[in-house]
């Protein structure tokens, strides 16, 4: 016990930073040279590890080399852009190198052992279950409103491409993300009580909307759905689905034995979303009414608001 006022002066005289070095080898991967000195506690005469220094070092050597997985997706000239696996350092073999070299003379220098992390869908897959259509929606906006336009392609990208595996659930508000202006979203129309109003993300419902009828037409399982405190002007009646970031979601559940995949743009003043799958799969679809191709009127009167559940969460 006498000794820990020293062990602490010592920790806290350490230097701070990352004294490492990162390179690239030859073959791909990447080579670390490492100090030793604030990395030992060096109480006896055989400096000892300090362990938790360690762990610190593993962790920062971890964010220097991970790279996401990126998966197989259908550009817009409706080719497949291949996957691309990711990587993680491999925490324990690290461990164990950097003990099992602590000791040796020289640099302490070693080749990083990595893990591959696989993308959830690659090339093989997305090829199989773009085959069989089995449901679309298209809904009309008017192009001119820029915050809508811009608002609405943000959201249709982020759901465009998206596998839904068997017995797994869809979640816009998980898939889409927060709607902020640091990620690109504007202020456009919402509705507040039953009243229009200014937000920012307004409009994305209209994608929510679309993706439900989608959804609906590909006789896919609805798990969550609420409708706007008034009636919209991109959908029949009845037929929209209400999303807010911390409010109402959209989500739906595939039961089907084969995964399905969202396809989803907003071109100019036109929404479009299909549902496809293998040519194995076995589904049952729904009919669901179609909409005009009229460009909805941008209506600028309040009405009273409405006996709906989600009539206090603002909507986008």
């Amino acid at each position: 016990m006498r000794y820990e006022w020293l062990l602490g002066l010592l920790l806290l005289a350490q230097p701070k930073g990352v004294p490492f070095v990162l390179t690239d080898d030859s073959n791909g991967g990447r080579v670390a040279e490492i100090q030793r000195e604030p990395y030992a506690i060096p109480l006896l005469d055989v400096p000892l590890v300090d362990d938790q220094k360690l762990t610190r070092l593993t962790e920062q050597m971890e964010k220097a080399i991970y790279r996401k997985p990126v998966n197989a997706t259908i550009n817009d000239s409706g080719g497949i852009v291949k996957e691309m696996s990711g990587i993680r350092l491999n925490r324990r073999a690290f461990r164990e190198q950097f003990y099992s070299r602590f000791y040796d003379e020289g640099p302490l220098k070693m080749e990083l052992p990595v893990q591959f992390i696989y993308p959830k869908v690659d090339s093989e897959l997305l090829a199989s279950i773009r085959v069989r259509p089995i449901g679309y929606y298209v809904t009309y906006f008017n192009s001119r409103n820029h915050h809508r336009f811009t608002n609405l392609k943000l959201a249709s990208q982020a759901i465009n491409n998206y596998v839904v595996q068997p017995n797994e659930t869809f979640s816009f508000n998980r898939v889409v993300g927060v709607r902020t202006p640091s990620r690109g979203y504007l202020p456009a129309k919402i509705i507040v009580r039953g009243e229009f109003s200014e937000g920012i993300g307004g409009g994305i419902c209209q994608i929510s909307s679309t993706l439900f009828n989608a959804v609906d037409r590909a006789g896919l399982t609805i798990i969550e759905r609420y409708s706007h405190s008034r009636s919209v002007p991109y959908v029949p009646h009845g037929r929209d689905a209400t999303v807010n970031w911390g409010g109402p979601d959209f989500s739906f559940r595939n039961d089907y034995n084969q995964p399905i995949l969202i396809r989803a743009r907003a071109l100019d003043g036109r929404v479009y979303v299909s549902i496809s799958s293998s040519d194995v799969i076995n589904y049952k679809p729904r009919h669901v009414q179609g909409v005009t191709e009229t460009i909805p009127e941008e209506i600028e009167t309040h009405i009273d608001v409405g006996d709906h559940k989600d009539r206090a969460m603002p909507s986008e």
